[in-house]
């Protein structure tokens, strides 16, 4: 059964807060996904696995401190900033997403939880003018362009382990992407973090910027 117990079983440090923040979302992202389809039908009843556990993926492989700003680019309906936010509830989140409807649920996701740590916009990437330590995605676009999108964005240096840059997920094989990226890139295998098999595809790419 798809549940809260998953992020708990793999993060049993979190607060009382945490853990109620994490348990909202299944009916909250439930509730909002019959009004508005912001996650395909058949991965709403894995929505701990597939979309928060991944998000937090993120989170074995960065460790940011308080007061760090990062940038969501194209966020759906709130992955992986949200779950991200509720982890760090330190770290300052900015969720953009150039369709409207899934910002609103963002927005109301957030409102629900009392997510302080969280902005929300309806924008394209283009459009964005802030200045962040790390840009953070899942899959929207090939990393040559989507590095080249958020150079803008990103403080050069940082005041965490991994210098600034971008933090993104994806599936399959990435090796032509990260070509551009040799000298100043991380890849780590997520089957090697999380042993359900839906991770043994799927990796975290860092690239520093």
């Amino acid at each position: 059964m798809d549940s809260a117990e998953l992020i708990f079983r793999h993060f049993p440090d979190l607060t009382d807060v945490q853990r109620s923040r994490f348990e909202q979302l299944g009916a909250l992202y439930a509730d909002w996904n019959a009004k508005i389809n912001v996650i395909s039908r058949k991965d709403i009843d894995c929505l701990y696995e597939h979309h928060v556990l991944h998000s937090l993926a993120l989170a074995r492989v960065a460790s940011l401190r308080s007061g760090t700003r990062v940038l969501d680019v194209g966020t759906g309906g709130g992955f992986p900033g949200i779950p991200l936010a509720i982890l760090w509830p330190d770290v300052h989140f900015r969720l953009i997403d150039s369709i409207g409807k899934k910002i609103r649920v963002v927005e109301a996701v957030r409102d629900t939880l009392g997510l302080e740590n969280v902005e929300a916009a309806h924008e394209n990437v283009v459009e964005e003018k802030g200045k962040f330590d790390f840009v953070v995605s899942r899959a929207v676009m090939r990393l040559d362009e989507l590095v080249r999108l958020v150079r803008k964005n990103i403080v050069r240096g940082g005041q965490n382990a991994l210098p600034n840059g971008l933090l993104c997920l994806k599936g399959g094989d990435v090796a032509d992407e990260l070509k551009p990226f040799k000298k100043s890139s991380e890849v780590w295998d997520l089957q090697n973090i999380f042993p359900e098999p839906f991770f043994e595809t799927k990796k975290a790419i860092y690239v520093q910027i």
